[in-house]
């Protein structure tokens, strides 16, 4: 299947939209009401991944596919090691097949985990014989996925001693982590991140409450993007807020500088986004190393700004759902950008030419890379390939991009 995003014309000069549920809360909540049962949720993620770990989570023998869902892998990976009783076996695409675990499962097996591979060493397929742990001190690189982390941080809320990791290498994605710890410290444990060790100690003591999860920030930064490459046009998002968890919050400061203004409505629980009449600056230079999330978002509006960028701090695009780096460079080169990779950067030159029109934008079974490029639609006629993969996180996003305005066209 393939969409054709022909142009946008804003309904209304003023729209409004609200946005699923957080995937990266969503999922740790899940996690947490699954130790805890008595935690309550509300407005959790409508998308593939949070409904993988529903039913996944319904599970204590048997196989577990959770196809492109990287994030769950990882948390229920840690979630089963210490289920007492369960057998299963944790598998998923051909792609979760190249991903590696082996950081993850090392550090579960040093905790006394039974986890056996079934395929390649150090990758999915994985044979997990749940058991118990009571705690303990372990050490682990930060380096190549705080999920890693993140994962061992859940399940050790339940530990009876506690869970410290001394960090090797340094830490990646850190607000991830910070989000965790904020999670869990609201729910009663004990939990502090540093550059140098993670400390979680349970059990939770205040797990009996209800926990609404606040809108997605990387959903909202496609919008951020669709506002910059606009001309006058001010776009409401509900249900976020100033005090968020998230660490890509910090799109409101970054588009900023792309020429953005946020502002929040607290009575309303929503944030309006307006395009400021700034002059933009020739190229950024932006370390992502804690946000690698938001790198094909900004790599694509600067492209469509005409200015350039060079992105730092991605070595872990590298082992998501596509090879982001380089799925970006080959899509960003077909619409005429001259642009370079190395293993964590990505240096985009300031566009002089206009957009090559027509082309169709290849997603790779990555949702990131359709939502990411689906807003040079107001620049250029473009195409998107496999569009369906935005359900991953967004399902309603083709939805929202017709209904403020965007006419997009099916095709075959």
């Amino acid at each position: 299947m393939k969409l054709q995003l022909k142009s946008f014309e804003p309904i209304n000069n003023e729209s409004i939209l609200s946005l699923t549920g957080s995937k990266s809360e969503t999922n740790r909540l899940l996690i947490l009401q699954a130790l805890w049962p008595e935690i309550r949720l509300d407005n959790l993620a409508e998308c593939d991944d949070a409904h993988v770990m529903i039913q996944a989570l319904k599970k204590s023998n048997g196989p577990i596919d959770v196809g492109h869902a990287g994030t769950a892998m990882r948390f229920l990976t840690a979630y089963f090691a210490f289920l007492p009783g369960c057998s299963v076996v944790m598998t998923g695409s051909s792609r979760m097949k190249q991903r590696p675990i082996e950081i993850l499962v090392d550090a579960l097996v040093t905790l006394g985990a039974d986890i056996h591979y079934l395929g390649q060493h150090g990758y999915p397929p994985l044979a997990i014989n749940g058991t118990s742990c009571s705690g303990g001190k372990i050490s682990m690189s930060g380096s190549v996925s705080s999920q890693y982390l993140t994962a061992l941080m859940l399940v050790a809320s339940k530990f009876e001693h506690g869970l410290t990791i001394a960090i090797k290498g340094g830490l990646t994605s850190l607000p991830y982590l910070q989000m965790t710890a904020s999670i869990l410290r609201k729910l009663g444990a004990a939990a502090e991140v540093s550059e140098k060790e993670i400390y979680v100690k349970g059990p939770a003591e205040n797990s009996d409450q209800l926990w609404s999860v606040e809108s997605d920030w990387s959903g909202a930064s496609y919008w951020y993007s669709m506002v910059a490459l606009s001309t006058q046009w001010r776009l409401g998002l509900r249900y976020f807020s100033p005090k968020s968890l998230q660490g890509d919050r910090t799109i409101t400061d970054l588009f900023q500088v792309l020429g953005v203004h946020t502002e929040f409505d607290e009575k309303e629980q929503c944030i309006w986004l307006s395009k400021l009449n700034q002059t933009l600056p020739k190229s950024i230079s932006w370390n992502l190393i804690d946000t690698p999330d938001l790198a094909q978002t900004i790599a694509v509006c600067c492209f469509g700004l005409g200015i350039g960028c060079h992105l730092t701090g991605l070595h872990t695009l590298k082992i998501k759902e596509t090879d982001r780096l380089s799925a970006l460079s080959i899509e960003l080169t077909k619409l005429g950008a001259l642009v370079d990779i190395t293993e964590n950067s990505l240096h985009l030159s300031s566009r002089e030419h206009p957009i090559n029109p027509e082309v169709y934008i290849d997603t790779y079974k990555d949702h990131r890379m359709a939502m990411a490029f689906a807003p040079l639609g107001v620049k250029a006629p473009i195409g998107i390939v496999n569009p369906e993969v935005v359900t991953k996180s967004y399902p309603n996003f083709w939805n929202h991009m017709i209904e403020v305005g965007v006419t997009v066209v099916s095709g075959n």
